[in-house]
Order: structure tokens, then sequence, then C-alpha cells
């Protein structure tokens, strides 16, 4: 049991005062016509005597975040959905009832003020309160105002705190909503129709990850929330929608850290007639457009290390940067047992049962990848790690296939998709076998989709880009969970 606080004692004995006065300290409705940006912006530059001209009322509502106590008169600070607007409050203009009321108030709570504007001595563009209402009554204090909400993990848990009196959180989240924003325009403006498709799936496919499981009781069947929705979407090119995107949740059932968090959100989408390389000139575009219309500049600083997002971005092929920035010798990347060798020498943890593919990606994300700070697309994936891409026209055993880094990160994957049925079922076949051999990650048979894929899909390339760790790096976040406003947590007691 929580122990008694002080000041959550003292605030219900004022919600006790209030009520028996016979006022609502949770009213139902309060009419704002204007918010404290549009009064900024609209009289703000005016002198003091134009505002005294205007001769107009205007009413707003906000959370009191400071409280200045003069006797018969108070200034206050209310913070609204927009920006923070000073308040004058006077026992003379707005009476001894409303006055005694807000003397009851605390930081915290949310006041509807009904006033004019005009300029304090000091010069603040402040609204001279003509009468008040109290909209809500806060039991809680917010935490103390210069320091904020310091402790990392209740900013995490206690998101709403956390918004409230951390500014640059509320920036973050805000610049989030217009990254996805821009992304809708950009597809839209090129002819991608916006599609959803399943989150629980009978089969979970699309990614090579470990899915949850669940059961649904009026179909009597297992479902699966979806790791991907590749395959579902490219039903739908099949079905003869040739340019498809979704900005999707998925989710994996897979560890927790600064960069990954069981439920995420991706952007897929899919372009029939064009190739991997296509889509490597269109995820140049899409950022560039995304930089324009949100941040204003190509190159920004992701924690402490300089970014330059012009185009054209560096290419790299897969073995070569194993072989150039990872310093892995050329001769053994054919040789399974020196690569597994190889692997446990760099302490890079590994598998007696993991064929050679793995184990050269696994190779890659310890020595190649913390190394790719600027853009960089990696191309000429092993095809064991590919089960979904098509193979390359020179060399069978590679695929058309490219993986796109910026500092450090994986942020998008990208291939031109496998639409022989008859390899795809080659690789399903072989991803079972690895799965029966104790690889929870492997892919499932989909008998469903090789079905689908008789039928015709057209030459297609696919892309999924990570929007979290995307907005990671456009807003200087060091953690995936500063920028997901619900992340997953290990329980604890409240």
């Amino acid at each position: 049991m929580e122990k008694i606080n002080p000041v959550i004692e003292e605030r219900r004995k004022k919600l006790n005062i209030i009520r028996q006065r016979g006022i609502d300290p949770y009213p139902s409705e309060f009419i704002c016509t204007i918010t404290a940006r549009d009064a900024k912006q609209r009289f703000g530059h005016l002198k003091d005597d134009q505002l005294e001209r205007l001769n107009e009322t205007f009413s707003m509502a906000g959370r009191i975040m400071a409280i200045r106590n003069f006797g018969k008169a108070s200034f206050i600070h209310i913070k609204d959905r927009t920006d923070k607007i000073q308040a004058y409050i006077k026992r003379d203009m707005v009476g001894e009832e409303q006055y005694s009321l807000f003397r009851l108030m605390d930081i915290g709570d949310f006041i509807g003020i009904e006033g004019s504007f005009f300029r304090t001595r000091t010069g603040e563009f402040t609204i001279l309160a003509h009468s008040i209402c109290l909209l809500t009554k806060s039991l809680r204090p917010l935490p103390e105002k210069w320091h904020g909400l310091t402790d990392i993990e209740l900013r995490y848990r206690m998101r709403y705190l956390d918004l409230i009196v951390n500014e640059k959180s509320r920036e973050v989240f805000i610049k989030r909503s217009r990254i996805i924003e821009a992304i809708r325009e950009f597809f839209k403006e090129r002819g991608f129709l916006e599609v959803e498709t399943p989150m629980m799936q009978p089969i979970p496919g699309g990614a090579t990850a470990r899915p949850f499981k669940t059961y649904h009781n009026a179909l009597g069947m297992h479902l699966y929330l979806r790791i991907a929705p590749e395959l579902y979407l490219k039903r739908l090119v099949i079905g003869g929608f040739e340019r498809v995107f979704e900005i999707n949740r998925n989710f994996r059932n897979e560890g927790v850290s600064g960069e990954h968090n069981p439920e995420f959100t991706m952007l897929e989408f899919y372009m029939s007639y064009a190739t991997y390389e296509d889509l490597m000139k269109l995820t140049e575009d899409l950022f560039q457009y995304i930089l324009e219309r949100v941040i204003g500049s190509k190159r920004l600083s992701y924690q402490g290390k300089e970014i330059d997002f012009s185009p054209p971005w560096r290419r790299i092929p897969f073995f070569e940067a194993l072989k150039e920035i990872g310093n892995v010798p050329s001769e053994i990347m054919e040789d399974r047992e020196r690569l597994f060798k190889f692997a446990k020498e760099k302490g890079i943890s590994a598998v007696e049962r993991e064929n050679r593919g793995k184990l050269l990606t696994k190779i890659f994300d310890h020595l190649v990848e913390p190394r790719l700070v600027q853009p960089t697309f990696i191309y000429g994936y092993p095809i064991e790690v590919s089960p979904l891409a098509k193979r390359n026209r020179d060399n069978p055993e590679i695929v058309d296939r490219f993986e796109l880094f910026i500092a450090g990160k994986e942020i998008a994957n990208a291939f031109n998709e496998l639409n022989d049925p008859d390899d795809q079922r080659q690789r399903f076949l072989q991803q079972v076998a690895e799965r029966e051999a104790g690889d929870e990650e492997a892919q499932f048979m989909d008998e469903d989709y090789l079905m689908a894929l008789e039928y015709g899909l057209p030459p297609t390339a696919g892309e999924g880009i990570g929007i979290d760790r995307l907005v990671m790096i456009l807003t200087d976040s060091p953690s995936i969970r500063d920028v997901i406003l619900f992340p997953h947590m290990r329980a604890r007691d409240l």
C-alpha cells in the first residue's frame, strides 16, 4: 500500500472544500477561443496601446505550471497543447468568490480563463483574467520545476508525466508525427496506395524472427502477431495493386535493448517493375523529402557524430565490406568451419548448426555495422539469410538485396522479390529444416502464399524501413525507448 503523502492529503482537503462549496472540480466542457501559440502569433508583437484598443476578450485553458502569489493578485503560467503563456489573476477583477477558488488551485490543475491581453511592466505578453474556472483538480504534484522528471526509467513508465514536464520529449514525439506524415505524403505523391494488412496471422512470415502466439476461441485456431506484413503486401501486388505501402506495427518475441522493442513500427512498400537499385534512389529521395520538411537540413548531429545525408550515398558489396571494414580474411569466407572459429575468437555468439550465411551476417553485425556512420548501402547478401529475395543473375550464391545503415544502425532492408514459386518452395523447405533443427526464428512453410505466387507476381522490389530507428537518428535520441510513447518494460510494483 502506498504511504500517505502529505502533499496529496492537502490537495484532497482542497478538493473537499471545493465540493462543499457546490463547485464541480471536474466539469465536462470549456470553450476555448484561442490557444497560447495563436495568441502570441496574432497579438504578441503589438504594443501596449494597440493591445488596449483590441477591446476584445478571449477564452483559453491549460495546465497551471507555475504560481506567484502577491496577496490580492497572482501571476501564473499555463500550458496548453501549443505553448505556455502568462496569466494575471487579480481579486478586484475576477471577484472575491472566484479568487478564493483560485487560492485552492495548485500547480498541475487545469484552469479556464476568459480575459484580454496586455503587457506587464517587464514587457511579458500576458492574459488578464476577467473570470476563471477550475477545469480539473490534480491530486498529485508534478516533479520539481527546475529538474523535471530526470529518472530515465520513470520517464518511460510514466510517459504522461514526462510529456508534461520535459519539453524535449514533447518535441521528439511531435517530430515523430511529422516524419510519419511526410512519409505518407511522399508515397502518395508517387502513386502508392496505403493499405492495411492483418496483424493476426495464421502463419507468421516475411521476416526471420520469433513470433508471439495466441489462440482465437471462436475460430478454434492458433494465430500469431505479425512479425512483418511482407507476404500479405505481395499478395496485394499479385492482385494488381502495383504500388503499395503500409506503416505498420510489428511484434517480435525478442530481447529489449536500446535498439529493440517487442512492438515496433515499420514502413514497408512494394513497387512493381522496379529493382532494388531503383529503391536505393527512392530511399535517398525519401530521406531528402523528410529532411527538407521536418529537419530543414541535410546535415545533423547524432550522439556527437556529424551525419551528411547528401546523396548519392556510399554503396559497398557485402563481402567487400567484411574484408575492407571488418578485416575478415577473404580466404575463410567460403569455409563454414573457419568462419565459426573466427567468430568464436572475436567473442561473437555462434552455434554449431548455423550455416555459412548466418555466420557471415553475425560477423558483419559485430565488426562492420558499428562502423557505418554515414548513410551506406550494403548489397549482395548470402542467399542462406535471404529466403524471400531473388538470386543474383551472375552469382546465384548471393541475392539482389541491400540493407541501409546509418549511425551504426540497420535502418532499411530491401530486395528484388522472389517471384519463382518453385524456387520459393525450396527456400521455405530449407527454412523448415532449420526450424526443425532448433532455429526458432526460421520461417514457416506458407502454402497459401505459394499458391498466390503461382498466379503470378510481376517483377517487384520491396523495402522495409524501421520508423523508430529513423526517428532516433532524426531527433538525436540515444534509445528506442525515447521515441516510443509507451515502451515495453519489465513489470514492477506501483
